[in-house]
């Protein structure tokens, strides 16, 4: 498995909510933060994830964030 295979589960096990690249990093032991930035904005592009600021479910901190869309 990748680090995008990670990503993309972990955002779709917490959907509905919504987590920030800082905690993804965190949840997935990623050693640098940068990982996880790119991976999102990765996701985002695709039609199933919407990245944008608001509250992180994990941290609670307004800051970018990443969720599944509902289908």
């Amino acid at each position: 498995m990748t680090v995008l295979d990670d990503v993309d589960q972990l955002i779709k096990r917490l959907s509905p909510h919504a987590i920030c690249d800082d905690c993804i990093a965190e949840k997935l032991n990623l050693t640098v933060r940068q990982h996880a930035n790119h991976k999102t904005r990765q996701l985002a592009e695709q039609n199933n994830f919407m990245r944008e600021k608001g509250n992180c479910y994990n941290c609670g901190k307004t800051k970018k964030v990443i969720k599944a869309k509902h289908q």
